[in-house]
């Protein structure tokens, strides 16, 4: 059964035990994901490449009734034809207690599982088509107002034609928008170029996340091949500061579950796709106790910088260095 994205409350999963999404807008699958799954702590996430290599472990577990002490939700990432064969024996076995979302990349019309979903009507099958830029412009013109950030019309279209269809993408961006807002400083072109990595160079997010997952090797070439101003080096430790403060909530959670999946899949807002490794590598080198000491020392760092303006770049590269370089989880 075919449905489109905005017809996800459709899905009944006391019947609709098997879902396939595809397509490359991840932040709508995100949204729908959202939808489906009020409750969640009792999601599982795996690879696709994870259960064909424990293939049969992971169809016992499945249908081990005793496994699952409530409705279980099964996440499956990057599924493709390979997994159909896994698919079509859990269906066999009319799955009660369990609904499994399989999460697809683009499927071509000849893709054996997504005809496999398409034709029953048990099955649900849901495309998750680009947005167009006219969805997302609106999008971005909504967010921006209610943030009470002003932005023109040409950098809108800056930020959209930067996300290639992509809401999830998009939220992102604007969300880096939102944070250097709130540091007083005008939103221009230059500003949001250096914000969304448009220039050839590294972007500050990037020195950032290699930073925090101690990625020396990478921080020193990001350095070298950067030339940041001293106006550079406030905006860097601010959104240093608010990438912390993300990671406490995300460390505080992987301590108390310990659960990296489930930390990452539940992460408000969705982190996307592409960075979830690299946050993934950032919980397992920070601890909780670790990151407020953190926090702490970029306020300082802050103060600094702000005093001696003009030795801001060594100051900010310096800071950067020890961190990335530095033993902080034990």
């Amino acid at each position: 059964m075919i449905l489109k994205s905005f017809e996800i409350n459709k899905i009944n999963q006391n019947i609709n035990h098997l879902i396939l999404f595809y397509g490359k807008n991840e932040g709508l699958k995100n949204e729908a994901h959202d939808i489906l799954f009020k409750d969640k702590s009792n999601i599982s996430s795996y690879d696709e490449k994870e259960i064909l290599e424990n293939e049969n472990n992971f169809i016992e577990n499945i249908l081990s009734k005793s496994l699952f002490e409530q409705q279980k939700f099964i996440i499956i990432k990057r599924a493709t034809d390979k997994i159909l064969k896994i698919i079509e024996i859990l269906y066999s076995k009319n799955l009660e207690e369990v609904t499994i979302v399989l999460n697809s990349d683009n499927l071509e019309k000849k893709s054996k599982l997504r005809s496999f979903f398409e034709k029953d009507k048990a099955l649900v099958c849901v495309p998750f088509y680009p947005d167009n830029d006219q969805i997302l412009s609106k999008l971005a013109y909504n967010f921006l107002r209610d943030k009470g950030i002003s932005i023109s019309s040409s950098n809108i279209n800056l930020i959209v034609n930067k996300c290639s269809g992509d809401r999830e993408k998009l939220v992102n961006e604007l969300q880096k928008i939102e944070n250097f807002s709130k540091n007083g400083k005008k939103i221009n072109s230059e500003n949001i170029s250096k914000l969304i990595n448009l220039s050839e160079n590294h972007s500050i997010s990037e020195l950032i996340d290699n930073c925090l997952a101690k990625n020396n090797k990478k921080i020193t070439n990001i350095l070298n091949e950067n030339n940041f101003s001293n106006d550079d080096c406030i905006m860097i430790t601010r959104s240093f500061l608010i990438k912390a403060k993300k990671l406490l909530s995300l460390s505080t959670t992987f301590e108390n579950n310990k659960n990296i999946d489930l930390t990452i899949s539940s992460a408000k807002p969705p982190i996307f796709w592409k960075e979830k490794e690299i946050t993934k590598q950032q919980i397992y080198k920070w601890k909780s106790k670790n990151i407020k000491k953190l926090i702490y020392e970029l306020s300082e760092t802050e103060l600094q910088i702000k005093k001696n303006i003009n030795n801001s770049i060594n100051l900010i590269t310096d800071f950067i260095l020890s961190k990335s370089s530095s033993e902080t989880n034990s």
